[in-house]
C-alpha cells in the first residue's frame, strides 16, 4: 500500500519526553507521540504526494489513523484528506462526518473544516446538508457548519452564514461561539460592511467573544 511505512516512520520520532507536554496541552484527552509539526509532516511528506498520484481515495488509511492511540496518527489522517480534498465528492461527506465525530476535538476539527468546505464549493447543491449540521446536537459538527467557508473570501455565501450563524446564537458553547467569532472575522476581511450590519442586527443573541472576534477589523 502507497502508505506502507507513515506508522514506522512516525513510531520512530516517539520522544517520550515531549508526549506528556503535547498531551497536558490537549487537556490529557488522548496520548501522543510527542512529534513536533515540522518533523511529523517530513516523515509522511513522500507518502502523501505518491497518494496525490493515485488518484483514488483511500478511507482504508484514515480508518486506520483515526483507529491508533496516538494523536499524532490522527493529524496524519487528516493531513491526507487535505492533501487529496479535490478528488472528494459529496459522496464522502458521511465519511468524513464519521471523522469528525471521532476522538473529536478542535484540533482536527479544524483541519476536517477545510476539507468539507472544499467539497461545498466545488458542489453548492451540499448546502442544505451544512445547514442540517448546523442544528445537530454534537458541537463538532455544528462548529464544522459555522467555519467551513473560512477563506472563501468574495464567494462566500452569505445567506448561508448567516443562517448558519443565526441557528447557534444564545450559545454558552465556547466552541460554537469562537467559531462564530472566526467566520465573521474572516469575512470582515472581504465584506466589513455585511459582517458590521450582522453584529448591529444580532447583538442580542451573540456572545461577546463571537463580537469581539468578529468586530476585530471592523
Amino acid at each position: 500500500m502507497w502508505y506502507d511505512g507513515i506508522f514506522e516512520s512516525l513510531l520512530a520520532l516517539r520522544d517520550e519526553a515531549r508526549a506528556p507536554q503535547m498531551s497536558a496541552y490537549m487537556r490529557n484527552q488522548f496520548p501522543f507521540l510527542g512529534i513536533s509539526t515540522g518533523p511529523r509532516k517530513a516523515a509522511y511528506k513522500k507518502f502523501l504526494t505518491t497518494a496525490k498520484k493515485d488518484k483514488n481515495v483511500d478511507f482504508d488509511f484514515v480508518d486506520l489513523c483515526f483507529e491508533r492511540d496516538e494523536r499524532e496518527f490522527q493529524y496524519a489522517g487528516v493531513d491526507y484528506l487535505l492533501a487529496i480534498q479535490n478528488l472528494l465528492s459529496p459522496e464522502d461527506l458521511p465519511k468524513l462526518k464519521q471523522y469528525i465525530q471521532t476522538k473529536s476535538w478542535w484540533d482536527t476539527v479544524d483541519g476536517l473544516d477545510g476539507v468539507v468546505g472544499s467539497i461545498v464549493q466545488r458542489y453548492p447543491e451540499c448546502k442544505p446538508i451544512l445547514l442540517e449540521w448546523s442544528v445537530e446536537d454534537n458541537i463538532w459538527l455544528r462548529r464544522v457548519a459555522i467555519d467551513h467557508q473560512l477563506g472563501f473570501k468574495e464567494k462566500t455565501d452569505t445567506s448561508l452564514l448567516a443562517e448558519i450563524i443565526k441557528n447557534n446564537l444564545n450559545q454558552k458553547e465556547f466552541f460554537i461561539n469562537k467559531a462564530i467569532g472566526w467566520s465573521l472575522r474572516d469575512f470582515s476581511k472581504t465584506n466589513p460592511d455585511w459582517v458590521r450590519a450582522f453584529l448591529s442586527a444580532h447583538e442580542d443573541g451573540l456572545s461577546n467573544l463571537s463580537i469581539r472576534e468578529g468586530s476585530k477589523y471592523v
